[in-house]
């Protein structure tokens, strides 16, 4: 239930809308080492709760607490969260949720909230009549009042916007920061890209602009927020096929990313990256995590896609346990997890006042 207080913070927003395998120990690295939980974004919006979709189960979770994880991305649907733009919360499905973050604490996980919605509510583009910025921005400011400085708890603003012009996108995301930060909220935001925030594609031009150019346009009144990318080893980055022949042009994309951040003064995060059991393909997702752990002042985490407890065995990039035995790819994820971390409080998500 959400306190008068919320609710004032939430009216407060409201107003805003209508207004406007080598050693990874020499370096300090990232703060945020995972993997997506995937699972609750499955399904259609009205399917029943554990026959459509289903949250991250305990066990799920403890494995990769011991194997070293320290962040869980946890995907899931906006439509189902909340069913009418600009009515409250599902009170069933927020309670999920909630109950899902309180497990993740409990095995000592940050979380980063993930809309896992490809910038469409009922496959209609934010920003259209339809589903307009104000209403994608009123979303948040519900969803910010629930999770409000709790500083564990990381603000995904959209997965993987696209088919939408950049700038149409920048309006939109600057809209929910604008409304998160109104109810008083500090939370880290992670702030995507059009075009599936593909790192490989950041510099490329395309409808409204590149990525690299045009989301320089970000606003936070509280400068707390990194910018989230993508990346993929296979020839297209679509991360839909075993094979890695794209494994160079992903460590191309990562170097590119890590530069570009640092000429801008910009952080990152890499919101979903993987492989298959590939030998050589594991090789190359360790130079990846290689170059982060390198530059961990730029890059503030990464999540591996993906884990949960219904994806298949046959899934090419999956890392869920199966009777019992880790997968190949978790050789690496392991090292990294588990590599030189900044020294303790350097990794605080929520600035001081």
């Amino acid at each position: 239930m959400t306190s008068l207080s919320a609710w004032r913070r939430l009216l407060a927003a409201s107003m805003i809308i209508l207004v406007a395998p080598a050693s990874m120990a020499a370096e300090a690295g990232p703060c945020m080492r995972g993997v997506n939980l995937s699972g609750a974004e499955f399904g259609e919006a009205g399917g029943e709760y554990f026959k459509a979709y289903a949250y991250p189960s305990e066990d799920t979770i403890a494995y990769f607490e011991k194997a070293g994880a320290n962040t869980v991305r946890l995907p899931f649907q906006w439509e189902r969260l909340q069913p009418e733009l600009g009515k409250p919360l599902d009170e069933a499905e927020l309670t999920r949720l909630k109950d899902t973050v309180e497990l993740l604490r409990k095995h000592h996980q940050r979380i980063v909230l993930d809309p896992h919605n490809y910038a469409s509510y009922n496959k209609v583009k934010i920003g259209s009549r339809e589903v307009s910025n104000a209403a994608f921005a009123e979303f948040w400011a519900r969803l910010a009042v629930e999770f409000s400085n709790q500083d564990d708890v990381v603000f995904g603003l959209m997965n993987e916007p696209n088919d939408i012009d950049t700038d149409v996108w920048l309006k939109a995301a600057n809209a929910a920061i604008r409304t998160i930060r109104a109810t008083g909220s500090h939370n880290l935001i992670l702030v995507p890209g059009t075009r599936w925030t593909g790192a490989h594609s950041w510099m490329a031009d395309g409808p409204g602009g590149a990525n690299g150019i045009v989301m320089l346009g970000v606003t936070d009144p509280r400068n707390n927020y990194a910018y989230e990318v993508h990346q993929y080893f296979d020839d297209d980055s679509s991360g839909t096929h075993a094979e890695c022949t794209g494994g160079q042009k992903a460590l191309d994309a990562i170097d590119g990313m890590t530069k570009w951040a640092k000429d801008n003064g910009k952080k990152l995060f890499l919101g979903e990256f993987g492989v298959s059991q590939d030998k050589a393909c594991v090789a190359e997702l360790t130079r990846v995590l290689h170059a982060m752990q390198a530059d961990g002042g730029t890059w503030l985490g990464w999540t591996y896609w993906v884990a949960g407890d219904w994806w298949p065995e046959s899934e090419t990039l999956n890392v869920q346990p199966h009777d019992g035995k880790d997968r190949a790819q978790m050789k690496a994820l392991k090292a990294a997890f588990k590599a030189t971390k900044p020294a303790a409080g350097a990794c605080a998500l929520m600035p001081a006042d």
